[in-house]
């Protein structure tokens, strides 16, 4: 990607600023306007932080309350601001899981790639959270089609093959999914007689 491309996806940036409107709070909001971005700003943190959102910067101190950054969804990029790098603070910068860290004092040098930096981390990890799900549908799609097929297995006495080209052919009919046929066996198992899945006709009331 190229510096343009870069300065391009900055552009209407959704920015929030959590730090008193001091010289350097504005010096970093007028920053930030200079690339481009919305910025909001809020000192303190509010109890919840207002939605849409692409970043937040915000300020560690000793004194601070927990900041409302593990809410929303997406969560946004998160930068921290620090005075000192002590225990205290570095222990509260690892709670709060943020992507790129500005020190204080706070120069324009820096903000750009500080927000470039921590905008590009927080996509890799919602791309990993993505793939990260579809692996545990998969996995889960995978255990409803074998459990289906054990259940199809017992109530009619077929085959372990026999029992999945069910599955699959009652997929086809219905058009639907395999994991939502199996889906479908595994409830009806747990609500229906063992013999209407096994093909038995329902006994007739009289």
């Amino acid at each position: 990607m190229t510096t343009a491309q870069i300065l391009l996806t900055l552009r209407d940036a959704r920015v929030l600023v959590l730090h008193p409107r001091d010289r350097e709070g504005d010096d970093l909001i007028r920053q930030l306007k200079r690339i481009g971005c919305q910025v909001q700003w809020a000192w303190p943190a509010p109890a919840q932080l207002p939605q849409p959102l692409d970043a937040v910067f915000f300020l560690i101190e000793d004194t601070n309350a927990p900041l409302p950054l593990r809410g929303g969804d997406p969560l946004p990029a998160l930068i921290a601001i620090m005075d000192y790098e002590n225990p205290t603070n570095l222990k509260a910068l690892l709670d709060t899981t943020a992507q790129g860290v500005l020190l204080r004092p706070i120069r324009a040098v820096g903000v750009l790639s500080s927000l470039v930096l921590a905008l590009s981390l927080r996509g890799y990890e919602k791309r990993l959270l993505g793939k990260v799900a579809k692996l545990e549908e998969t996995l889960r799609t995978r255990r409803d089609i074998e459990k289906a097929t054990r259940i199809l297995m017992s109530l009619r006495k077929i085959s372990e093959p026999d029992a999945y080209q069910f599955l699959r052919r009652q997929a086809t009919a219905k058009r639907v999914s395999i994991g939502t046929i199996a889906t479908s066996v595994i409830h009806a198992s747990d609500l229906l007689d063992p013999g209407v899945l096994a093909g038995e006709a329902a006994p007739s009331r009289k």
